[in-house]
């Protein structure tokens, strides 16, 4: 049995590692995280881009009352110059601290009444599945 198949790994790994150890020593086989790409927004900005968001969109300018993803990314464009992809700016809230909340949608003038009774009894002899409905 050889190294690699009692680590359980391929040979070029095990190559790898002996090229790695033969340049660095011990050090060379330490694993280490990787810097990757720097942040586009330095730290002050990520903490004045914080300050903004909980000030509200209507504070930066924008007339509606709640944040999206595109009012995010149009304040960072506009206040620092910087462009992300709208893919990116959950991941960047995350990492701010922040969740992405959608509001629940709601008709202003159901009736609470109907919508049950259409809960209980409509839906379930429509549903292809049956199965407990919440109410």
């Amino acid at each position: 049995m050889d190294i690699a198949d009692f680590l359980g790994v391929t040979r070029g790994s095990v190559n790898r590692w002996l090229q790695w150890y033969d340049g660095c020593g011990l050090d060379g086989l330490r694993s280490e995280k990787r810097p990757g790409r720097p942040p586009r927004l330095s730290e002050g900005q990520r903490a004045e881009l914080v300050a903004l968001i909980e000030a509200g969109p209507t504070e930066c300018g924008f007339e509606a009352g709640l944040w999206t993803g595109p009012m995010v990314a149009e304040l960072i464009r506009s206040r620092y110059g910087v462009r992300y992809h709208f893919h990116h700016i959950p991941k960047l809230l995350h990492a701010l601290g922040f969740s992405v909340q959608r509001p629940r949608k709601r008709l202003a003038r159901a009736d609470h009444e109907k919508q049950q009774i259409w809960l209980r009894k409509r839906l379930p002899t429509i549903k292809k599945k049956p199965d407990n409905v919440v109410a």
